[in-house]
């Protein structure tokens, strides 16, 4: 079984709620510990990054009902956050799911990998969504419970659990996340 590790979102604007502003140190600090494993067993590294562009074309629904963008492209908020590891590959997305029209499946076959640790904000979301279509990909996911965070510590539990439930994927700490060694494509 090839593995990669996925980081998705951690990028300023999504640190401004108040929750996730109290985690974020910590969560920075399990994702970059995850890099350096993942980096030692030679497991591939992907960061998952939204990027909106200013002139509303790329803004999802309730962006465009609310008149109010995020992640916009060019601005601080859209920057990744200080100290994070750099990844082996950056994928851009508009919608929660790291898959919506991205190239993440192909990146990820070509690579073979068929099961990626899973990292980031905000789980009830785009940690939701990016599973939910891993699984649709015939990939596993391993779901890192303290390297993923939401606005609301019940969103979180609750979507974890739904994750682990329906789609049967592992949820596991941070400091149980190995990889194994294998060669990547």
């Amino acid at each position: 079984m090839t593995q990669a590790l996925v980081l998705v979102d951690l990028q300023n604007d999504y640190f401004n709620d108040d929750e996730l502003a109290r985690c974020r140190d910590d969560l920075l600090e399990h994702c970059n510990r995850l890099v350096a494993r993942a980096r030692d067993a030679g497991a591939l590294v992907v960061e998952v990054r939204t990027i909106h562009a200013p002139d509303k074309s790329t803004w999802a629904l309730n962006m465009l009902e609310d008149d109010q963008g995020m992640v916009l492209e060019g601005t601080a908020g859209a920057r990744r956050l200080d100290g994070l590891q750099e990844p082996d590959v950056v994928i851009v997305k508009t919608r929660d799911s790291a898959f919506h029209d991205t190239d993440l499946a192909e990146v990820l076959h070509k690579h073979q990998v068929d099961k990626v640790v899973l990292a980031g904000v905000s789980t009830e979301s785009c940690i939701v969504a990016t599973a939910t279509d891993a699984y649709a990909h015939d990939i596993e996911v391993m779901l890192v419970r303290d390297a993923t965070a939401s606005v609301e510590e019940s969103l979180h539990e609750e979507a974890l659990e739904r994750l682990h439930e329906q789609y049967r994927q592992a949820v596991v700490w941070a400091a149980d996340v190995t990889f194994d060694r294998a060669a990547t494509g």
